[in-house]
Parts: structure tokens; sequence; C-alpha cells
């Protein structure tokens, strides 16, 4: 859930009309779904009733903890994605899909092995970290919905829009509809260069260089998309190291929208929800951020598709290299917080509240997840992020 730099873009992203609107598109959306994520939750074995029904969500809340139940569902389908790919094939993550997506296979695909060992070039514990990665954004989405109804308020449903065509490469379920297309994608790394800046802040205005500048133009595909993509091997390392920087770019937005968004939050409760939730998506990705520096260095390598080009030099080595780029400092170095004026701080970055949502949806569609979606789910995105942006603190 990726928020870069988007406050002085997040307008183009336009807000819908009132907020009853929004809320009468939410019921018609869930209403037309054949069965969606909010009905299986509480259908298939989480009850609204297992949770304490005391006390109610102010309507911020309700709209904060909507948003990133969506976010929840959309990380989770591209991690499913994934996962079928390069992800440990125990059938655990299937079983548990299965029981919270409607007609999801319960079967594992038994994954791709190409584009796994590929994948394994980073680490040789990729596949069980994508398959962790899956289950926790599983368990988000289903914990926020099943909160939402206990609390009496309406739950998020994304099962109408789930159209966008799989992967047919083997290890792929190929006849299953998709919310995420992750064949376009345009990934920004200036989360890289962010996160090592001793001096920079996105709350404060300041931009950053991309580790990889051939990523953050043109689209690149981070799966096979046919079982052709798998015939020349720099071309599947090339796929596999953009999914390498496809990761932490994904979990990285997470580490700043909770965060962003609980200044918001009028409930203690709520408050702690999106803390500890948060947490995790700061393990995420710090775990991909060190796995990212592992990727083989590639020369100049052509998708023989699209005819587009990228290229992953060795981040350690000049032009790169230095404390902006080495590829062993994961941590985030300290760097300025809140005002110049004050001594450096290791922090999360960003973490300015205004337009948090809004801004965490652009960069989302900015990355190419969303090619070939409806308006209505671009939409519906829209109004979700607009109520969100629109809580504040105290419920006024």
């Amino acid at each position: 859930m990726s928020k870069e730099v988007f406050r002085s873009n997040a307008e183009t992203i336009p807000e819908n009309t009132g907020s009853s609107n929004r809320r009468s598109f939410l019921k018609k959306t869930a209403a037309g779904a054949a069965a969606g994520v909010g009905a299986a939750i509480l259908t298939k074995g989480i009850p609204a009733a297992a949770y304490d029904h005391h006390g109610s969500l102010t309507r911020g809340d309700a709209a904060i903890l909507r948003f990133v139940a969506a976010a929840e569902i959309i990380e989770s389908d591209l991690w499913l994605q994934y996962n079928e790919l390069a992800g440990v094939q125990d059938g655990e993550v299937s079983k548990i899909a299965s029981k919270l997506i409607p007609g999801y296979p319960s079967q594992p695909t038994g994954g791709n092995p190409e584009y796994t060992e590929a994948i394994k070039q980073l680490d040789e514990d990729m596949d069980q970290y994508i398959s962790d990665n899956t289950e926790d954004e599983l368990s988000h989405e289903v914990f926020l919905n099943a909160y939402l109804a206990s609390k009496g308020a309406e739950t998020v449903d994304l099962e109408a829009f789930r159209t966008l065509p799989s992967s047919q490469a083997t290890g792929s379920n190929k006849g299953f509809g998709r919310l995420t297309n992750l064949t376009q994608l345009t990934v920004r790394t200036d989360f890289w260069t962010r996160y090592r800046a001793r001096k920079g802040n996105p709350d404060l205005g300041d931009t950053f260089r991309n580790a990889i500048p051939t990523l953050a133009v043109h689209q690149h595909t981070a799966i096979p998309r046919t079982d052709a993509d798998l015939s020349d091997s720099q071309f599947l390392q090339a796929i596999a190291n953009t999914a390498g920087f496809h990761f932490p770019f994904i979990e990285q937005g997470g580490t700043s929208l909770y965060p962003e968004l609980a200044q918001r939050a009028t409930s203690v409760e709520v408050l702690r929800v999106l803390l500890s939730i948060g947490g995790t998506e700061i393990c995420h990705f710090q775990t991909w951020h060190d796995k990212a520096g592992n990727a083989p260095v590639l020369p100049a390598t052509i998708d023989p598709v699209t005819g587009v080009s990228v290229t992953f030099p060795d981040l350690n080595s000049p032009p790169f290299g230095g404390e902006d780029f080495q590829t062993n400092l994961i941590m985030p170095e300290p760097t300025t917080f809140l005002s110049r004026q004050l001594p450096p701080c290791s922090i999360i970055r960003p973490t300015e509240t205004r337009g948090a949502a809004m801004g965490a949806l652009k960069s989302l569609a900015d990355d190419g997840l969303f090619i070939g979606q409806s308006k209505q789910f671009m939409q519906m995105l829209k109004d979700l992020a607009a109520d969100a942006d629109a809580a504040m603190r105290g419920g006024h």
C-alpha cells in the first residue's frame, strides 16, 4: 500500500459526492456480489457473534477501517498470485483462502519450479516468506471485516470486481479472476534511498532517487505471463528481480499507511487495531527490503513481448554505492523528523496524515496494479479513500 510523494498530486484522484452516496454504493456493491468476503467471514467459521458487540464505531473510525480492509483485500489478491507461483506448496495458504474467497481452489497449484528457483536467487527461504506474507494479509482482511461487523458497521466486499485475467503459466490458478494486475507494473524504488537518507523526509517535501531507474518507467511483469516467459533464463531472472523489488514497494506503503491513519482514530481500541496490524507491515517491509538487495545484477534485459528493457545494477558499486544505495543498510537511518530544527531520528517515513488514504490509492494505481479494472472499481476505492481521509480524531 505504497504512499510515496503524493501530496502534490493527490488531487488527481477526484473525490465523489457526499458520504451518503459512498455508503449507498458500498451497500449496492456488496449486495451485487455473488458471495463476498463480507458474507464469507460471517458464514465460514468467523461469526460476528463471536465478538463483543459492546459499543459502536464513529463514522470516521469505521471509514478508516473500511479503507485499510480494502487495502488488505487488494494485498491478499496480489500475494496469492505470488504464492501460487513461488510460495510453499503445502496447501496451507490455499485452504485458508478457499474459506474466505468464493470459488478459490483449496488445492495448491504445485507452483512454478523455474520461477521459484529464480525468486530463490534472492534468498533460499523466499518461498516460505511469500507464503507467510500471504497468510498475514488474509488474516488482516478477515479480521478487519469481522471487527467492523461486530460493531454493526458496513464491511468491504470487492468480489464483484475479481475480473482481471490470471497468469497462464504453470503454477497459476489460470481460470480464477483477480483484482490486481502483476504483469504491467511500474515500480518506484525511491523507498531504497529514502530510508537511507540522513537529511531527507517526504513529509517535509523531499524527494529521492530510484534505486532501479528502469523499473520506474514503462511496464514490467513480476510474474511469468505464460510458460514462454520461462524459456530465457536472463529474462526470467529479470521477472523475479522485478518481483523482489515489488515486494518491499507494496509493504513500505502499509508501513506508512497504518500510523498515518492511526492519528485520525478516535477509539483507543481502533488505534490498537491499526498499530497492531501496522507493526506486521513493518516486519514485512524490512524482510523484503533485505532480500531485494540480493537481486542478481543483470545487464539490460529486453521483454520479448513488449520490447521494454530493464537493468538491475550493482547497488554497491559506482555510480551507485555509498550510504544511499548499499544493500546491507536495511534499518531506517536517522533523519529529519517534524522539523529541520530538531535532531535526526530513526523513523518510519512518511507519516504525515493529510491525504494518506488517497495518496496510498494513487500510488497503487500508478504502480499499474489496477490496469484493466473497471471505472466502478476505481470509484469505489476513491470513495473509501475519501471517507478515510475525512475522518478526524474525536469523531467530528
